[in-house]
């Protein structure tokens, strides 16, 4: 831990002005899979080169590392109650993918002093400099404590599953973004589908709905049908990219992810605009 971190410092002492792209996974509800997704996606953006790093933002309940098979010696409450610095909780987990763990007091940010707060945006604007992709592991909803980051982040993937209440949810989370701020990416995911009809089914009801009420397309999507690899996998607390490389789920994802990045790896898009969006949103949330 200690030498990663060492070399994380040695990597900000070089600088650099490419930022990182941000993406945050959500769900409308729990239990559609989002940190199967966030997982997953973040080890095939490894896979193919990239510099990710994972964020576990699932306030008191994240399990990023349960599902990795890891052990993180501290998370983000460590960082917020200890005189530590961002890259000393960072782990390193499979295929050099970097992550955070999530930690029991994180939705107290906003209620931080002014010092503290900036130490957070500080570093996490240096962090950024070290990574092609953040991807942020978002609790379930748009709590008060992940709005900011919804709000300030690049593009959202949303999970969700073909049941009514998974949909109806789904449409809700976007509905309130959209409404904020309407000019965020949405990228739709129908996880655990039976069929690819089925799949498909629920991506077009989103999308006609999002047509009617919001005027707004949908940026991409994917179909992933039910696997049992999947449940394999958790229960070996191995992600299932890594365990059953060749599984229909695997592949699925895989043509997902090659989707988002052949519409996205080429973007003008001023990825710095993060932190300053994100700064912004605290302390119009502290006035």
């Amino acid at each position: 831990m200690r030498d990663q971190a060492e070399k994380l410092r040695e990597k900000l002492k070089q600088g650099g002005t490419q930022m990182g792209k941000t993406i945050a996974v959500v769900s409308g509800k729990g239990g559609v899979g989002k940190s199967n997704v966030s997982i997953n996606t973040s080890l095939l953006l490894t896979k193919m080169g990239k510099k990710v790093l994972l964020f576990d933002f699932d306030i008191g309940m994240g399990n990023v590392q349960v599902l990795l098979g890891e052990s993180a010696p501290k998370s983000i409450s460590d960082y917020i109650y200890s005189d530590i610095t961002l890259e000393d909780i960072i782990c390193q987990g499979p295929y050099s993918l970097s992550y955070i763990a999530a930690g029991n007091g994180f939705y107290e940010i906003v209620e931080l002093n002014e010092e503290v707060l900036e130490r957070l945006l500080c570093d996490l604007e240096k962090i950024q400099n070290l990574y092609d992709y953040i991807i942020f592991d978002m609790g379930a909803g748009a709590s008060h404590s992940n709005l900011h980051v919804l709000l300030s982040v690049d593009d959202i993937f949303v999970v969700t599953t073909p049941e009514p209440t998974s949909i109806t949810d789904a449409y809700s989370m976007m509905k309130y973004i959209t409404l904020l701020d309407e000019s965020h990416n949405f990228y739709i995911l129908c996880n655990r589908a039976d069929i690819e009809r089925e799949g498909i089914d629920t991506i077009e009801r989103l999308q006609a709905v999002m047509n009617k009420f919001l005027n707004k397309e949908l940026a991409g999507t994917g179909v992933l049908l039910e696997d049992s690899h999947v449940r394999k996998a958790v229960l070996r607390q191995k992600p299932f990219l890594l365990e059953f490389p060749n599984a229909h789920i695997s592949h699925e994802l895989t043509r997902f992810v090659n989707g988002y990045l052949g519409k996205t790896e080429t973007d003008t898009v001023n990825k710095s605009r993060f932190i300053s969006k994100l700064r912004h949103l605290f302390k119009k949330g502290r006035t």
